[in-house]
Order: C-alpha cells, then structure tokens, then sequence
C-alpha cells in the first residue's frame, strides 16, 4: 500500500480553512500543504492558485494524497482529467468543511485512500464513507492486501475480475509458502480452478486466470567486466530469470562485490527496477556457505572465485546457481518471506 507522508490539502470556505488547519495539526509524520484560492490564502496564509483546478496537472503527481475540504463534485472537476490508473494514481479524499464525513473517493485500496481515511476520521472525530463493495462485506480485498504487504500486482484486470468474484463465493488461493490455518472472508487454499490468486517469486499459473502476486524477496547477484553497459546487465539479468521462470518484480536486492560499487551499469541497472545494492569485500564473499562453481582466473583478479554466487548466498537461499550471459554472470537467491493476513 502507498504509505501517505506527503499530502495536499485543497480549500475553498473560511469553513474548510479552519478544517484544514485542524486536520493538520492532527496528522504527525505527514507532511501537509494547504492549496486555495487567492482571495483565501491571503486571509490565511496558505499556497495560492488563480485556479487550483489548472494547477492540479502538477500537483496530481506530487503528492501521496489529496484531500478536498469540499463538495465531492469539486473534487472530482478537479481529477478527473489527470487520471491513469488506480497502480499510480494518489490516494483522494474529501472532507465536508465543517468535518464531519471523511470519503475516499480515488485509489481506496492501492494508494491507501480507504486506511487513511478511517484513520483521519478517528482523529477528527468525524465519520469515514467507505463505499468499496469488499470493504462493507467484510471479504477480502486483494488489491489492498497485496499494497499492504509490498507485493506486486501482476494484472490489474484479473485483480478487478478477482474483487467481483469473491463478493459471490471464495477463490482460490495459493503460495509458495505455507499458508495460515486461517484465511479471511473470500479465499479458500486451493491449486487449481478458474481464477485464483497465486503468491510467489516463480511465474506459476495454476487457474485459467492465475493473478500472481510477487513479493520482494530475490537477491539478484551480479559479476561483469569492467564497463558493462547497463543495457547488457538487463539483458542477462532478464534472459536468466526468465530461463528460471522468476519473476524480475521479485528482486529487491543487487549484491555484488565491492571493487564494482562505482559500476555505472550495475548503479543504472538497479536503479531502473527500484532495487538496492549491496557490495562485499572479498573476505565477506569467502565466507558464504555453500558449494560454488569457482574461477581461478576470477580469484586471482578480485580475491574470491565466485563473486555472483557468493553475493547472492549471502542474503538467501541460492535458487539459481551461477550462470554466464554475454560478460556478464549471474545467480539469484531468496531471502524467507511468508503470508499474513
């Protein structure tokens, strides 16, 4: 789930100003800003716009939520043209000025719009309307669940199609690790069906519409020759984890030793999939447990004999042993994870 630190506060009454002042100085750890019009941030004090409806283009994106003190109508005026799709967009709330109703109106489940309204409306002493159909049912939502605990959502279609389906019967549901006795309103532990849902690092289909959810738990760990473009890490990393069937929105971590910390095309390539780094010394790489395919030529260059491999290990459980791609070698493990609800 989108965790809220910096929000946007939009006002338009002397009403909604007094709200907006309240609102914010309940909300510890999230930065705020208020918007308004002219005549209101001049009495106020606040962040001025002709129009907040034509500055909202660049505001949308700048924020992890939106929160109108205002008619819903005006709210959705003024998002309504900036919308992408509910993996992206901010978390939109509105507030009556005088706040006694707190509504999520946009991203309710991903961007954590429906959780942060409850929780401002518990600081207000005010009402939270949620409207989202698993949420009054009490069944389980899985798009939520899955923003909660950081797992990719590999289908946003089938993840609509899922919602639906659990409103009228349980789906199927299965991981790659072991599952609580107890699963929530909407699920039932199955391995075969229609539609299901699967968690895992593996690009296992076990439904006729399998929406896999991916968890950040593979270390991916990476050797090359000095040089090696960004481009040529991406296409090795990318072939081998596909030769595996592991999902590349599952790697979290790139290891690998610390004479490459400076590699431009290792920084680039974990950059571009939002994973971290983390470089060892040789002493650290010759002290992972395992059996590993070595290199004598790579030991009297850098100091160890494997560098991908033993990167790897040491954050996990080696799932793909070493293997050598276009100048560029890679192994991969998987740190333990499992499933709560």
């Amino acid at each position: 789930m989108n965790e809220i630190k910096k929000a946007a506060l939009f006002v338009y009454s002397d009403g909604g100003c007094i709200t907006a002042e309240k609102l914010r100085g309940l909300m510890d750890g999230v930065a705020c800003d208020i918007h308004t019009t002219e005549k209101f941030a001049e009495k106020y004090g606040y962040i001025p716009h002709k129009s907040v409806c034509r500055a909202m283009g660049e505001l949308f994106s700048s924020y992890d939520a939106l929160i109108f003190i205002c008619a819903c109508g005006i709210a959705v005026r003024a998002v309504a043209p900036h919308l992408k799709n509910k993996a992206v967009d901010p978390a939109v709330i509105v507030i009556d000025d005088s706040g006694r109703y707190v509504i999520p109106i946009l991203s309710g489940h991903i961007g954590g719009a429906n959780s942060f309204a409850v929780k401002l409306a518990g600081l207000m002493g005010a009402e939270a309307v949620v409207t989202t159909a698993t949420d009054i049912h009490g069944r389980f939502s899985v798009d939520e669940w899955a923003a909660r605990h950081g797992f990719y959502i590999t289908s946003l279609k089938y993840a609509k199609d899922i919602a639906a389906a659990i409103l009228e019967r349980d789906v199927a549901f299965s991981a790659e690790v072991k599952l609580p006795e107890k699963l929530p309103n909407g699920i039932t532990a199955a391995d075969s069906g229609d539609i299901g849902i699967f968690v895992g690092v593996h690009k296992t289909e076990h439904y006729d519409k399998t929406l896999r959810l991916v968890p950040k738990a593979v270390t991916v760990g990476i050797g090359c020759r000095k040089g090696m473009p960004e481009e040529g890490i991406s296409s090795a990393v990318s072939e081998i984890l596909e030769k595996y069937g592991v999902d590349l929105h599952s790697v979290y971590r790139i290891a690998s030793i610390d004479v490459k910390q400076n590699e431009e095309g290792i920084l680039k390539f974990a950059s571009k999939i939002g994973a971290e780094c983390v470089f060892y010394s040789a002493e650290e790489l010759n002290g992972a447990k395992g059996d590993f395919i070595e290199s004598e030529f790579v030991r009297n260059t850098v100091g160890v004999g494997n560098v991908c491999e033993r990167a790897a290990a040491l954050s996990g459980r080696i799932i793909i042993k070493k293997e050598a791609c276009r100048g560029v070698t890679v192994a991969a493990s998987v740190s333990d994870w499992g499933i709560e609800f």
